[in-house]
């Protein structure tokens, strides 16, 4: 299942696991480090025991067999500080087969003594994409959440982290190991692009708990990049502005973005379930229409549950402002 390619010898090293997701967050940020520091790969995981075949590949009319993703390992040792394992997964299994997926990495980098683990990912807000981004954390213990509050990172009191980002970190804990999961924010509607910005904020918590020293300009970079493409496809949709002339986007790239906009602004699943636990209570409870009002106005999804808000009320008679 994992191979060793080499047995590097290190202290005590903190462990960083990344899946591609929302924002491309987790993946980005980890080869962010992987690519700058210089890691060397000693281990790869097989995972055929956790993916199933769900289609196959057809190309000039010939069918072919799906790649099973993979994931592989990296080192690095430090000169200061301690020395850090990145995994770098591919692809998320399907749900029934994290846990199991976990614990057989965990198990793996045990043995080099990691008593620390790290996962990233996105969290999702109602805020521009010109605007600033706060990184979050959710840890196994309170002293974790105390020393990134130094590094002016939040904690996110409640809540839930989705997919492998989350679970193995539930995995380690059962496991006695301590870790936690740094959250970067990023617009509710740009979930299916990169964004250097929440990339950036990440690592500068990594590397101020990790003593790193990293050169994040290129991110900077990067960030404004996207930040005015996604401005130029803005205007565009909203009519004031030819894709021709000084774009970089042609036509079908502006159809394909255009698709793309219409998935992004979906809402995140927890502010879906949140609107429909408030539906279900607000149905014995009226009071809590007003809850309820207020966040589908966050969300700026009121329009799509007028007709559901507004029957609330039909058999009541009553009004809300």
């Amino acid at each position: 299942m994992i191979k060793e390619i080499a047995t590097p010898k290190l202290k005590t090293p903190v462990f960083i696991a990344a899946w591609p997701g929302m924002g491309e967050v987790a993946y980005r940020s980890a080869m962010f480090l992987k690519e700058v520091l210089g890691f060397k790969m000693f281990a790869k995981l097989e995972a055929q025991d956790f993916f199933k075949p769900a289609a196959v590949f057809v190309e000039k009319g010939l069918i072919n067999s799906p790649k099973i993703p993979a994931g592989f390992f990296y080192y690095y040792k430090a000169k200061n500080g301690p020395d850090i394992i990145i995994f770098l997964g591919e692809a998320q299994p399907p749900l029934e087969y994290a846990e199991s997926l976990s614990a057989a990495i965990i198990d793996f980098i045990k043995q080099y003594n990691v008593k620390f683990v790290f996962t990233f990912a996105a969290k999702p807000e109602p805020i521009d994409h010109k605007g600033k981004s706060r990184v979050w954390i959710a840890s196994t213990h309170n002293d974790i959440l105390h020393d990134f509050s130094k590094l002016g990172v939040k904690t996110l009191n409640e809540g839930q982290i989705s997919g492998l980002n989350g679970i193995i970190l539930g995995v380690a804990k059962q496991k006695n190991l301590r870790g936690a999961c740094l959250l970067g924010e990023i617009p509710f509607y740009t979930v299916q692009i990169e964004n250097p910005k929440a990339i950036a904020k990440i690592l500068e918590a990594v590397s101020g708990y990790l003593k790193l020293d990293l050169n994040l300009s290129s991110l900077a970079e990067r960030s404004k990049f996207i930040e005015e493409e996604i401005d130029k496809l803005i205007t565009y949709l909203k009519g004031e502005a030819s894709p021709q002339g000084d774009s970089p986007l042609n036509e079908d790239d502006v159809e394909k973005l255009k698709k793309d906009l219409a998935a992004y602004t979906k809402l995140p699943q927890s502010a879906r379930e949140n609107i429909e636990s408030l539906f279900k209570e607000a149905v014995h409870d009226i009071t809590l229409a007003n809850q309820l009002k207020t966040e589908l106005d966050k969300w700026n999804v009121y329009k799509e549950y007028e007709d559901r808000f507004l029957d609330l009320f039909k058999k009541r008679g009553d009004n809300i402002q």
